[in-house]
């Protein structure tokens, strides 16, 4: 039986082949929310399985939503699938299925029960912790061992990096060792497969100028209570009214769980059908809310840190963030709700009151390399009025004389940004090119690429042509090449490129926009 695979998805599969037949690590698969992780997991599995009939798969996440959607999957996909579930939160425990589903929580300590163990594949895998100590850490390890170290485990997530800070394949004490595969969003909403996600300027913005950070993202507690002041939640929430009309279903991220239930408060005010969602709410209580949002019943969903991921509303079609996060994986995750596609759907609006995207920068450029600033600066203080004492700018209160300092003042600003989600969004310029030059550019354990370098001017832009990669990459280069080269054959690698160098037209402009710290080049322009 063949899946019937979108062009992206069966290069993400060739791509994992292509890199165990080189290489024995541990690799990630790249794909944007919405872009169907669950088809490459099930197609990946059955053709496993079909190479090598005794192949077992593990299929490990940490929501049981995500199980049973993944399930699910697996069973249209591939009907007769041997397949089960061992998730507390289903009540299912089918511990010798072929292929199992496997929530995280319910398995970690089962792992003499599993005994042989082929692949695992891992989905949402950017919530793995830093340490050894974790659940999933500890369980593969084991897992390992009993498979006498030839387990093979694979991750997938649209964001290959902690929700902390840093790349998921980088640093000593990391689990994955390479990204086999990874497709752009911006390339799957310029093909049609993911909505746009569109920026509309807000005239609230929340100040949270005075809130320490722990662990490269801002402190819970004093974020809450930094962002949940009675007038801004009135004029953002009268914001989100404003533009939410004619659009159908909104989900809004809040800073914690008093304030969810304080924005869907006055988001009712105005006659508009919300309820919330926190990780108190009872599972049924749960179930029935988000069903009733995704079939249009309910048109607004408050939540504190639960739907950023394996949260599928195909039908979002309006954010509102009240979430400021120093967190590039939070940022991107919580955007990404809204970039599914669905019938009657054009785009889906974003509104960040939490300056986000100005933190951040476009969704489809962000870098999850950056890391907090030792320091940050002059550190945040406040001196005590009564016994000047100096005191960190989150306490609450004096550590000498306990004077109660007032709660944070938020500040509305006089005129928000509106910053663009995605790059294209950023305005291009062109610049006249007054020479090229080409050479070969070769990274450690990667194949290697042609660098071209426009000169326009003072100024150098440089791009990267792939012709010796596989899937998406290899196709842009083909475009690149027939662009400039018509119908010459494309080159299947660098040096043959180089060595047809003198047949290629040269563009006379280039379009060059800002891309985080570097430019990118958006378009040429030919005689």
């Amino acid at each position: 039986m063949t899946l019937s695979l979108r062009p992206y998805q069966r290069a993400a599969i060739e791509a994992l082949y292509d890199y165990f037949s080189a290489s024995s690590g541990n690799p990630l698969v790249v794909m944007p929310t919405g872009t169907g992780k669950s088809l490459c997991i099930a197609g990946f599995t059955r053709e496993a399985i079909a190479a090598y009939g005794d192949t077992r798969v593990l299929i490990l996440t940490h929501v049981k939503e995500l199980i049973q959607q993944n399930f699910m999957a697996m069973l249209r996909a591939w009907p007769e699938a041997p397949a089960g579930i061992y998730s507390a939160g289903l009540s299912r425990r089918d511990i010798h299925a072929q292929i199992l589903f496997a929530g995280i929580q319910s398995i970690h300590r089962h792992a003499r029960q599993v005994q042989r163990c082929d692949l695992v594949l891992i989905d949402e895998a950017h919530l793995l912790g830093r340490g050894d100590s974790g659940m999933y850490r500890s369980f593969l390890a084991q897992l390992n061992e009993i498979n006498a170290g030839l387990l093979k485990v694979v991750g997938f997530t649209a964001t290959p990096y902690r929700l902390d800070s840093g790349m998921l394949h980088e640093g000593k004490d990391r689990l994955f060792t390479d990204i086999a595969f990874d497709v752009p969003v911006l390339e799957m909403i310029q093909q049609g497969y993911l909505c746009p996600v569109v920026p509309k300027q807000t005239s609230t913005q929340l100040d949270v100028g005075g809130v320490g950070t722990r662990g490269g993202e801002f402190i819970a507690k004093d974020l809450e209570a930094a962002v949940d002041r009675d007038e801004v939640t009135r004029a953002a929430v009268a914001e989100i009214v404003q533009h939410g009309e004619g659009r159908g279903s909104w989900l809004v991220f809040c800073s914690g769980v008093a304030h969810a239930r304080h924005v869907r408060d006055a988001i009712r005010e105005h006659g508009i059908s919300a309820e919330t969602v926190t990780g108190d709410t009872p599972g049924p209580e749960r179930d029935g809310i988000l069903a009733a949002f995704k079939a249009g019943r309910l048109r607004c969903v408050t939540n504190a840190n639960v739907l950023t991921t394996g949260f599928d509303a195909p039908g979002t079609d309006l954010i509102a963030l009240l979430r400021p996060t120093k967190s590039v994986g939070l940022y991107v995750q919580m955007v990404g709700r809204g970039t599914r596609l669905a019938e009657g759907k054009d785009d889906c609006l974003v509104l960040d009151f939490a300056g986000n995207t100005a933190r951040h920068g476009p969704i489809d450029t962000v870098d999850g390399r950056k890391k907090e600033p030792a320091g940050d600066g002059e550190a945040p203080i406040k001196v005590c009025p009564e016994c000047q004492t100096i005191n960190h700018a989150s306490a609450r209160h004096c550590i000498e004389c306990d004077h109660e300092f007032p709660p944070p003042v938020v500040k509305v600003a006089p005129q928000a940004a509106s910053n663009a989600l995605l790059s294209t969004q950023i305005q291009a310029a062109w610049c006249d090119v007054t020479g090229i030059t080409y050479a070969r550019h070769d990274k450690p354990g990667k194949p290697a690429s042609l660098r071209v370098t426009y000169e326009c001017g003072l100024a150098r832009h440089s791009e990267w042509v792939c012709f010796e990669h596989t899937g998406f990459p290899r196709d842009k280069a083909v475009g690149w090449w027939r662009r400039r080269a018509g119908n010459l054959p494309p080159p299947s690698t660098v040096n043959e490129a180089l060595e047809q160098l003198d047949q290629l037209r040269r563009p006379i402009a280039i379009q060059v926009r800002p891309a985080g710290q570097y430019t990118e080049i958006a378009a040429a322009r030919f005689v």
